[in-house]
């Protein structure tokens, strides 16, 4: 087989040009696969917010349309964005329950949910360290900030620090 010839003199920039261009399209992936833990919205997926809210509908798609497949009525509930779509964001709660709520129903405040049983709020990040307060399971806190696997926490009115493992709502890069 003969090669491919230019039939006319800037053939050879064009193709060169095509080449680039090819190879352009090919490296898009690559770029598209850093991205993709950034939402619509332009932050990071997943992350962890809580419901505006005492009434939150949670809903089987993104959209009105859509049945509502849970009601949600505990303000300040923690929630993990997991994903986004237009004004629409795909939740997870601490039961691993999964569906739609509007952008408007949740807030960037943090807090967390105590997990199990009667955990101890202690006064410093240490197993040992003396206890503040004993928690039920199900009371919801305020995320101060985490080291480690310890979380500093205020809930009703006590500042102190609880292990991640008793809890829903910090993940390990809180």
């Amino acid at each position: 087989m003969a090669p491919m010839r230019c039939l006319f003199p800037g053939c050879a920039l064009i193709l060169w040009i095509a080449s680039l261009w090819i190879a352009g399209l090919c490296a898009q992936p690559a770029v598209a696969a850093q991205d993709s833990r950034l939402g619509a919205s332009g932050l990071p997926l997943p992350r962890f917010v809580s419901l505006k809210s005492g009434e939150v509908n949670l809903r089987t798609g993104p959209g009105k349309r859509y049945p509502i497949d849970w009601i949600y009525r505990r303000r300040g509930l923690p929630v993990e964005i997991i994903d986004e779509f237009d004004d629409w964001r795909r939740v997870r709660d601490h039961d691993g329950t999964v569906g739609w709520v509007h952008r408007f129903m949740v807030i960037s405040r943090r807090t967390v949910l105590v997990t199990g049983e009667t955990r101890t709020l202690r006064r410093k990040p240490a197993p040992a360290a003396p206890g503040l307060a004993y928690l039920q399971a199900g009371v919801i806190a305020d995320l101060k900030d985490c080291h480690k696997v310890w979380c500093r926490i205020e809930a009703q009115g006590f500042d102190g620090w609880l292990h991640r493992s008793e809890m829903f709502g910090a993940n390990a890069d809180d």
